[in-house]
């Protein structure tokens, strides 16, 4: 059976800490290199990834790309609406198509159902680029950004403030896989998935709920936003004055420790969910944040083919 990544449980926890062990191990291998070059081992010669895409993409497409090619394989771009799935040809039989031309496939789409349809028809791994429910490989960038500067996950405490998205479920997902805390300030109507904080809990992570963002930040290790509107949602007043109170501004970010760590996995909204004087400030990490994302989809994919995990 093929190994799929949709959410980070389909790798578990200690597959995820080889992971981070090995994204790190090659990330700092490279220092200095071209970013073309492939690495010295190239891993994955021979190998192509499918990458379709059905929502707009900077990091996620030139991440997956660059990282096939230091592991000295390569990736083909489908955009869906140039393919013939934007024309009605069902998913099962994409898989089966895909399956037979590459090794691989990623997919960024917007309903979690069609990349669970994709695996089930895919006789080669499938890797989730980002769905409606989860962004499994963008957390996996967050963790080794965190571990970067010096903070061992286990036993830290997190806050997030703003929605209750697709990027917030995975890292519910990873507080239970690597063992650390979570406070999650969000108002009202906008709560995160319930299944991934019981997951979570049930492993003995700390899921804390409020509407306070100030209590969510007191003391905290790590605090994460996102945009409060995703691709493809309109821009609502409503949810902007809902959200507004959450914002991560220089106040806000003073709750927690004197070394904590700002995280967003970008683009960012300036002057909606962060101001300019927190992302572009000391404890902002989000271009580390961002470059780790090449880092994180050759573990991955390596894990992916069963290379390491």
């Amino acid at each position: 059976m093929p190994r799929h990544l949709l959410n980070l449980a389909d790798a578990g926890a200690a597959a995820l800490g080889a992971m981070l062990a090995d994204a790190a191990a090659r990330k700092a291998a490279r220092a200095g290199w071209p970013k073309g070059r492939a690495d010295s081992d190239a891993p994955l010669a021979g190998h192509v990834l499918a990458m379709v895409f059905e929502k707009n993409s900077t990091r996620t497409r030139v991440s997956f790309d660059i990282a096939m090619r230091q592991l000295g394989g390569s990736a083909v771009l489908l955009e869906a609406g140039s393919t013939q799935l934007g024309r009605g040809e069902t998913i099962a039989d994409t898989a089966r198509v895909l399956s037979r031309m590459a090794d691989a496939i990623m997919l960024r789409t917007d309903d979690h159902a069609k990349i669970e349809e994709l695996a089930r028809h895919a006789s080669v791994p499938v890797i989730n680029g980002l769905t409606d429910l989860s962004h499994p490989c963008q957390i996996v960038a967050d963790l080794q950004t965190v571990i970067e500067r010096g903070k061992p996950l286990a036993g830290q405490e997190w806050a997030w403030l703003g929605d209750g998205n697709n990027v917030l479920n995975s890292i519910v997902e990873a507080a239970g896989l690597c063992g650390f805390h979570l406070r999650i300030a969000v108002p009202p109507g906008y709560d995160s998935d319930p299944g991934f904080i019981d997951r979570a809990r049930a492993a003995g992570s700390r899921i804390m709920l409020t509407r306070d963002p100030v209590a969510a930040v007191a003391g905290v290790d790590v605090v994460v936003t996102d945009t409060w509107t995703s691709m493809g949602q309109p821009h609502a007043v409503a949810k902007l004055a809902a959200m507004a109170p959450y914002q991560v501004n220089p106040a806000l970010m003073a709750q927690a420790r004197p070394d904590a760590l700002f995280l967003h996995c970008l683009p960012a909204h300036r002057g909606e969910e962060v101001t300019d004087a927190v992302i572009d400030g000391p404890a902002s990490v989000v271009w580390d944040e961002a470059e780790n994302r090449i880092h994180a989809q050759k573990a991955i994919l390596r894990w992916a083919f069963g290379q390491i995990g």
